[in-house]
């Protein structure tokens, strides 16, 4: 390889480790290895992680030097809450005064169902804050550890606004070597109840992730790498292995934004659902203006303050078995080939279905019956989603979910004939039913984030994205693609992640002051967790019915010497993309404006009403940065473009023409800026004052006569 820097990610998942090579420059994937994942060697699944990144290097001549990044994704987080194998969490609740009983209340989260008998335990103890000595916290502690608390959460009413309590509580805990958290190190919000529970889940992971974390990081060391191990967040960015010590329940849900967090960066989406397709599940998430769909996670039925991918999931993938009944196929999974044991029809060799009959299983206990195919031989093998895609020609001949066309066949022939009809009207009928059980989740999303059904592309990822996809694209009219590498694409996602951190705070009408403190305090938290300052982008958001003031930064672990996709597309088929997400015709959509990455189209529409007696200019307004990929579009928008040191005169101007003026108060309108490689989103400000306190802190190095373009629209 000549020694070039290499970014590595590593995917941990439940049944294989997946590992993968990326050039640091032109990103692409040099190399892709799958291995068991270790889950019952002594060191767990660090000893494959190891294992996996000895491989990787050998394999491809890489030098512990040549690595830029490493970084990898893991679902044991996610997989201990689902098997309730978590720590039991003992509760050292405080408030005082009118405060203190709903505290003791609120602070009493009690056991949280994390599944069907599988349960979080949780143990109570509250002390007065007026009444808080270093033997009172003692006590409690002590009492919480008699009754079986493995770690210790302090949480008081207020302590986001001082958490000096929380912080003596913990360090009592600590000290006679209990693992302990606080609610303020989770979230910075109000509302005692949520920020409890949130806590109570994250220590509850501690003990496990702790130790997980320890192996993982010595073997990264072992291997010579000595670039910081970084450790994939839940919502499409990685963090440091220290910040996972803290805070792993960042790191729930994390496999699933690996993902899309794969599509985003790897394929350019401007809008589209991205659909990560295994053998039992498909993983559903939204991609809206290049960017990931984030909500509030729940545990358990109850909301969180853990701010994760927005994902649906379903049990309809390409090992999903058949169901008939009454002489027709009555249903797609939810049990797949794998939880019965069997193999797929389609992966088989035609010589294993000699003299083929129907059969039935019941997989589980309670299960009703699936149907199989067997040979004479005594062969038998599940009927699948993924044998009725081949079969119907949806997947491509190169693609890792392409089957035996013959093998395939003969099994959906003995189907038809059993039910009376033809291989092909099977297959149709099981595909029909899986996409009908897909799109209504989708239409749902679509419903959600508002999105132009239009313009959106379904994005087939994971190994079975090519059963599934092309088939509901065809059916329900949408664009399609697969993703390059799809089997691959969430290890891909991880060793392309940007670090992330958010901090959220309550805070009734920022002022100029609160916004410069957390932009402040979110710089030092990224910087904390792994990002070379010089690479952080800030985006500051103001949430004003829910009194949320709201930092995300994202960065890279080093500088770069081009953005993360270098690919730049002519402007020719930029105008094209603009009109296409616009839907608005090529020949009526100009470059109006371009500054640094952003080219800024256009399209004017009259409308006439009132038998054409009233005329309205509507003005499309879409840009899109220099690969193509449309970052924003909207009607009844206007722009302008301006320099830097006229901000205060032209774009001031510009602001106060499209503000809105009532006997109440001035509604400015939603803006964003655009400058060089920024896109800054300016559209939760409430007041013209705290829209130019952000644009100036975050333009203050910017050159004078720097080009900037203004959109706003109302």
């Amino acid at each position: 390889m000549n020694h070039k820097q290499i970014r590595i990610g590593i995917d941990v998942g439940g049944t294989f480790t997946d590992a993968v090579a990326i050039d640091n420059e032109t990103f692409e994937v040099l190399s892709k290895v799958k291995m068991p994942t270790t889950h019952h060697d002594k060191r767990g699944v660090a000893s494959g992680i190891v294992q996996i990144i000895q491989r990787i290097m050998s394999e491809n001549g890489i030098l512990p030097g040549d690595i830029k990044f490493i970084a990898h994704g893991t679902t044991q987080a996610t997989n201990a809450l689902l098997e309730g194998d978590v720590a039991r969490v003992g509760i050292v609740g405080m408030g005082t005064g009118l405060d203190a009983r709903s505290a003791r209340s609120e602070t009493n989260v009690a056991d949280i169902e994390l599944a069907a008998g599988k349960f979080l335990t949780t143990y109570h103890k509250f002390i007065d804050s007026r009444e808080l000595t270093a033997e009172a916290i003692d006590d409690a502690i002590d009492q919480l550890l008699a009754r079986g608390a493995e770690v210790i959460v302090a949480s008081e009413a207020y302590s986001v606004d001082d958490p000096a309590n929380e912080l003596r509580v913990m360090e009592a805990a600590r000290s006679r070597g209990v693992y302990a958290t606080g609610g303020h190190e989770i979230s910075q919000l109000y509302g005692l109840k949520t920020r409890t529970r949130t806590a109570v889940v994250n220590a509850s992971l501690i003990p496990k992730m702790m130790e997980t974390a320890n192996m993982t990081e010595q073997a990264v060391k072992e291997a010579g790498i000595t670039s910081q191990l970084m450790i994939m967040r839940c919502d499409g960015g990685v963090m440091s292995i220290d910040e996972v010590r803290k805070r792993p329940i960042l790191t729930m849900l994390s496999g699933l934004a690996a993902g899309v967090a794969g599509a985003l960066m790897y394929e350019k989406i401007s809008d589209g659902i991205f659909f990560e397709v295994g053998g039992t599940s498909v993983d559903i998430s939204v991609i809206k203006n290049g960017k990931v769909m984030i909500e509030n996670a729940q545990v358990g039925g109850h909301k969180t303050y853990l701010r994760s991918l927005d994902v649906r999931t379903l049990a309809v993938a390409g090992g999903s078995m058949i169901q008939i009944g009454g002489g027709k196929i009555t249903d797609v999974g939810p049990r797949s080939a794998h939880i019965a044991g069997l193999e797929y029809e389609c992966f088989t060799g035609k010589e294993n279905l000699e003299q083929p009959a129907i059969g039935l299983v019941s997989p589980r206990e309670g299960d009703p019956d699936y149907v199989t195919v067997r040979s004479g031989g005594g062969h038998e093998y599940a009927l699948t989603l993924a044998g009725a895609a081949n079969l119907l020609n949806h997947v491509p001949e190169t693609d890792y979910a392409r089957g035996n066309m013959e093998s395939t066949r003969i099994a959906w022939q003995t189907l038809g004939a059993h039910l009376g009809m033809s291989a092909e009207e099977a297959a149709r009928a099981a595909m029909d039913i899986a996409i009908r059980k897909v799109m209504a989740v989708v239409n749902q999303m679509i419903s959600d984030y508002e999105l132009d059904t239009g313009f959106i592309t379904l994005v087939g990822g994971g190994g079975s994205g090519a059963v599934l996809v092309p088939a509901m694209a065809a059916k329900e009219g949408f664009k399609h693609q697969i993703a390059n590498n799809a089997p691959y694409i969430s290890t891909i996602g991880v060793g392309m992640a940007m670090v992330r951190e958010q901090i959220e705070k309550t805070v009734v009408g920022a002022t100029e002051r609160d916004i410069k403190l957390i932009r402040a305090e979110i710089m030092d938290k990224i910087v904390q967790s792994g990002a070379n300052e010089s690479t952080v982008d800030v985006t500051i958001e103001i949430d004003s019915q829910r009194n949320i003031l709201r930092a995300i930064a994202t960065g890279s672990t080093e500088l770069r010497s081009k953005d993360l996709a270098s690919r730049e597309v002519p402007v020719n088929e930029l105008m094209r993309t603009a009109a296409d997400a616009l839907g608005r015709p090529a020949e009526q959509t100009e470059l109006k404006a371009a500054s640094g990455r952003w080219y800024l189209f256009e399209s004017s529409e009259i409308k006439k009403s009132m038998f054409g007696l009233v005329k309205k200019k509507l003005s499309h307004v879409g840009v899109l940065d220099r690969e193509g990929v449309v970052r924003f579009k909207k009607t009844n928008a206007y722009h302008l473009a301006f320099l830097k040191k006229n901000m205060a005169d032209r774009f001031a101007s510009f602001l106060e023409e499209n503000t809105i003026y009532s006997d109440a108060n001035a509604t400015i309108p939603k803006t964003f800026i655009f400058y060089k490689e920024k896109m800054l989103d300016l559209t939760g400000m409430q007041t013209k004052e705290q829209l130019f306190s952000i644009l100036e802190v975050e333009t203050q190095l910017l050159e004078d006569n720097s080009e900037m373009l203004a959109v706003v629209y109302q």
